[in-house]
């Protein structure tokens, strides 16, 4: 056994990053919410409106991620790899960031009607961000908890095959019905961004599948 692995056994760890990546969960699920209600609205207005609010939650995950970050360089004995911290952090924080970026496009581009499919797909970035927060609040006890994380992490594997067949068939419906090129264009991009969100939570499961098996 090497220094570091006998170092854990007597040195306390650290727990200061659980309270962390709850409040960076939960901000991530206030701007799912957001995301919805942006979507579910055909109103300017309620777009810029709700688009600043969600700028707002991309700021404040900004800096609950430098904490972390912060909290992890001043550290010695993490509850689990550094890396795994810092990959944890950084993928959830990918996923506000992808929200934001929704946002702002809805935003910049303003198109005439917004296609039904992508509130469905707002939606499913809603589950998703819940069961992430699920994971995360039992990541303080991941081994009485593995069961629970797992079903959470299988969950969002789901959705994201899900959103793939739900994406495709709408690029196909847009490009049967849509004359515009220009609408064509924006909606396209809009429902790219709304995919692509998708994968980056699944990204965020397969952190803390990877942290799973390390704890195991």
């Amino acid at each position: 056994m090497n220094i570091d692995k006998l170092l854990k056994f007597f040195v306390p760890k650290d727990h200061s990053f659980f309270p962390l990546f709850v409040e960076d969960a939960k901000n991530l699920v206030k701007a799912a919410r957001l995301l919805n209600e942006l979507l579910s609205s055909t109103e300017l207005d309620d777009h810029e409106r709700i688009n600043k609010q969600i700028k707002e939650l991309e700021h404040i995950g900004d800096q609950i991620t430098d904490k972390i970050f912060q909290q992890l360089n001043k550290t010695f004995i993490t509850p689990f790899d550094r890396e795994d911290i810092h990959e944890l952090a950084g993928s959830i924080d990918d996923v506000v960031d992808s929200i934001n970026g929704i946002s702002r496009t809805v935003c910049l581009y303003k198109p005439k009607s917004i296609m039904p499919v992508c509130g469905q797909l707002a939606q499913m970035i809603l589950e998703g961000t819940g069961e992430i927060n699920n994971c995360v609040i039992n990541l303080n006890d991941a081994a009485a908890n593995k069961d629970e994380i797992t079903r959470a992490c299988n969950r969002v594997t789901d959705i994201e095959h899900q959103a793939d067949e739900i994406y495709f068939e709408a690029v196909s419906e847009l490009f049967e019905k849509e004359s515009n090129p220009v609408e064509i264009l924006k909606t396209n991009k809009i429902l790219e961004r709304l995919e692509r969100c998708v994968d980056e939570e699944e990204d965020v499961t397969d952190v803390i599948k990877s942290i799973l098996i390390k704890l195991a």
